[in-house]
């Protein structure tokens, strides 16, 4: 097999994302729960660097032997690709980690719908974004919204996918060592799961930018006073230190808000008379193992033309 012209993509980011919100709406009857989320991309990513095979073999050559998990999304991802298509060309993969597991913010998903992004450049597949969405759920509920290409209302079990464009704020994330069973919040008798069900127009105004219509929510502090992550009161019960994490913001006089299922906690922070943060550095944390971070919202993933629509 005669190598393409394109044989390498390095450096390729797989961002992590924020629910502002996390409402649980219901429960379907085959276990699933039902919600509703805007989720925020951030400009905090993990990278992946490819190199093109010829054999078909996939290859992670970042994690010492023996100790690459069976369920690697990123392996998966290329394998399903790979499936999906009938390819039998290959992948060499880097993954450079630095967003924290068990964090709420994405990172497993993001990386797999890199990965698919990537090799479908890398292998010349052409496929559409709504192919590598249908590809990516079955990865991951959150695959597709990274797919996606763009900051989202979310609502269904994860599908039902509306791009919004957001403010673009700055956020001071803060994750504890220790993370919370998905499992075990979505099993808890004491989760919330019957919040009402919003309507996006209700914080949203429809906005056109360069011929492209878009819902455009004008004012976070509208949507995080009224919003809340109903994960969040059983996840503290399971680590208190989100608990802990979200009375450190509140001493720097932030709100803070856990994301997702995981133990990161994020604020907003505010914005000054012209419109910044001041150049806001982030504090030194009180735990020498908490990871604290500065990281902005982004409205479009970087790899959002990688995929025509």
């Amino acid at each position: 097999m005669n190598p393409p012209a394109v044989t390498e993509l390095t450096g390729v980011p797989a961002p992590a994302k924020v629910n502002l919100f996390l409402h649980i709406t219901g429960r379907r009857e085959d276990g699933y729960h039902l919600l509703q989320s805007v989720f925020a991309l951030t400009d905090w990513c993990d990278r992946l660097d490819f190199r093109w095979r010829a054999d078909g073999q996939v290859v992670r050559h970042d994690t010492l032997p023996g100790l690459l998990p069976d369920n690697d999304l990123c392996v998966r991802a290329a394998r399903a690709l790979q499936a999906a298509t009938g390819c039998s060309q290959g992948a060499d993969i880097m993954l450079d980690k630095q967003l924290p597991a068990e964090a709420g913010l994405g990172g497993g998903s993001s990386d797999a719908a890199s990965t698919l992004l990537a090799l479908n450049r890398l292998w010349d597949l052409r496929l559409s974004r709504r192919s590598l969405m249908e590809i990516g759920v079955r990865l991951g509920a959150d695959v597709p919204f990274f797919i996606g290409g763009h900051s989202a209302w979310v609502e269904g079990i994860g599908e039902q996918i509306t791009p919004v464009r957001l403010p673009q704020v700055r956020l001071l994330l803060v994750k504890p060592p220790a993370g919370a069973s998905t499992q075990r919040i979505f099993g808890s008798p004491e989760l919330k799961r019957d919040s009402k069900t919003a309507i996006l127009r209700g914080f949203a105004a429809n906005d056109t930018q360069n011929g492209v219509a878009r819902w455009r929510i004008p004012d976070l502090k509208v949507l995080l006073d009224w919003g809340r992550n109903d994960m969040q009161p059983v996840a503290q019960a399971l680590c208190p230190d989100v608990g802990h994490c979200i009375n450190w913001l509140k001493s720097l006089g932030l709100q803070g808000r856990m994301s997702g299922s995981g133990t990161a906690v994020f604020a907003v922070l505010p914005e000054t008379a012209d419109g910044g943060d001041a150049g806001f550095k982030a504090p030194a944390a009180p735990e020498a193992d908490w990871i604290v971070r500065v990281c902005s919202i982004r409205d479009v993933h970087p790899l959002a033309d990688w995929a025509s629509d």
